[in-house]
């Protein structure tokens, strides 16, 4: 069943306040990335490099002609040379049509194939990788802003409290030492505030580096839906669907066609062949010892087969051959190990999304224990039974929990979305991206893998993302509503 993971859906799993009609949506930020990220654009331009190979193998085998052409000026001929021209023009037309050439290209024909689908895997995998990055940068600001808001709140608080064992110290209520502690406690909040306000504006950095534009208010993401009951499950969904390991799979497919391509060097080759020569001498052929006339231009033409055996060729073939085998030796090794690279980031992605989900509920146990046991030590501070510390530690305790709930629920989403996306089901169609903006690299195999035309061109190509020079630098302003 397809996954829509951007539609629009119904509560979210990760929510850091209520969001305004306007606010900007993650379905808004990956169809921007889509569009606009160099690095999955440059990736498509590869992919269109990768479909070339297709036609480029299928010239080996098509038929080739050539013409030529050569003007001659004999500005000092032999001495016995009576009847040498003065100059002369030559010109030959060659056609030539392979009929058998040992196999390697019917078998490069394969590889290169082969290596379209390996690329077109491959730029499923980059697609995931954007998108995920682009889902860890969205929740970032999200998270660095509620940090931000619990921040200021706390400074807030501290300078209220601060005021507040001022003036309970002029009356004499309180000593010198519950000011100094809460003047310390102040001078911590407003430090932890500025390193909380330069991750943000890293955080937003980061955003622009991937969207393109600066973030807005941003929106709570929708749910992540269909994700796996356990690591098995997820892991074998992954191997059959995991692009990486697809296109490692077909550049080993490949690299045995490349071996076999590389064999048919050392076999006899197969060519009909077709020539046709026109020689004019210009009016400059003659003698002036013999009297005779004797005839300016001559043509000839000739066809038929042409055997060639290799004998011996210093060795080439059986190095290319080796190489080949040595080269399909490391595609297979490779397969391996991203085999092995994805059952391991499937099910860390899957414990990280399942530790996160706990901590989400043990941080919001803590977060209202917290904020009653705060309300208790104020209520019991004004009756002399708490001090001035107490409140403190209290508030600190309660923002500790309330940041480690923000944190967490951004890495469950995040945790949540890299799984998915090792489990080959993070891409646009998967997202529900589609509306006409869909690349499809097949599109242009299609109309490029049957072209015979050697003027056949494209225009030259222009950047297609946006450039980010001109976007002013981000401050740690907040744009959405302050955290809960």
């Amino acid at each position: 069943m397809k996954t829509c993971l951007l539609l629009a859906g119904c509560g979210a799993l990760v929510a850091f306040g209520a969001a305004s009609a306007q606010a900007e949506t993650l379905r808004e930020a990956l169809i921007t990335a889509y569009q606009q990220n160099p690095t999955l654009n440059a990736a498509r331009a590869a992919q269109r490099a990768t479909d070339e190979g297709v036609p480029i193998s299928l010239a080996d085998g098509r038929p080739s002609s050539q013409v030529q052409a050569q003007y001659t000026e004999n500005f000092l001929n032999p001495a016995n040379a009576f009847t040498a021209p003065e100059r002369s023009l030559n010109g030959s037309i060659n056609l030539t049509v392979p009929v058998y050439s040992g196999g390697s290209v019917r078998n490069g024909i394969k590889a290169a194939k082969t290596r379209v689908g390996a690329g077109q895997a491959d730029l499923r995998g980059t697609e995931a990788a954007v998108f995920s990055n682009v889902v860890a940068a969205y929740m970032d600001v999200m998270r660095d802003e509620a940090i931000v808001s619990l921040r200021l709140q706390n400074v807030g608080a501290l300078e209220t409290n601060l005021q507040a064992s001022s003036d309970r110290f002029e009356i004499g209520d309180l000593t010198r030492t519950d000011v100094a502690q809460s003047d310390a406690r102040l001078a911590i909040a407003q430090s932890d505030l500025q390193t909380a306000e330069a991750n943000l504006i890293r955080s937003k950095e980061i955003y622009i580096q991937l969207v393109g534009n600066a973030p807005g208010q941003l929106e709570p993401p929708p749910p992540l839906p269909n994700l796996p009951d356990g690591p098995e499950s997820a892991v074998d969904t992954a191997l059959d669907d995991n692009p990486d390991v697809i296109a490692a799979r077909e550049r080993v497919e490949a690299s045995k066609f490349d071996v076999k391509a590389a064999r048919g060097a050392r076999l006899p080759q197969v060519a009909l062949f077709t020539q046709g020569n026109y020689q004019n001498f210009l009016g400059t052929l003659g003698s002036s010892l013999i009297n005779a006339n004797f005839i300016q231009q001559q043509s000839s033409a000739a066809g038929g087969v042409q055997l060639t055996v290799p004998v011996y060729q210093g060795g080439r073939p059986g190095a290319q051959i080796r190489r080949a085998q040595a080269l399909s030796g490391q595609a297979m090794e490779q397969e391996i190990a991203t085999e092995r690279d994805v059952i391991a980031q499937t099910r860390g992605a899957f414990a990280s999304y399942r530790a996160a989900m706990q901590v989400i509920a043990a941080s919001q146990v803590a977060v209202d224990s917290n904020a009653l046991a705060l309300e208790g030590v104020r209520a019991e501070n004004s009756v002399g039974n708490r001090t001035v510390l107490d409140i403190l530690d209290a508030e600190r305790e309660l923002l500790n929990a309330q940041v480690q709930l923000v944190t967490a629920r951004r890495n469950a989403y995040v945790a949540g979305f890299t799984l998915l996306a090792a489990m080959g089901k993070a891409e646009a169609r998967d997202l529900g991206l589609d509306g006409g903006i869909l690349y499809d690299p097949s599109v242009n195999y299609d109309r490029v893998r049957r072209k015979i035309n050697d003027w056949a061109s494209d225009e030259d190509p222009t950047a297609q993302s946006t450039r980010t020079v001109d976007t002013p630098a981000q401050d740690a302003a907040l744009i959405g509503p302050p955290a809960n």
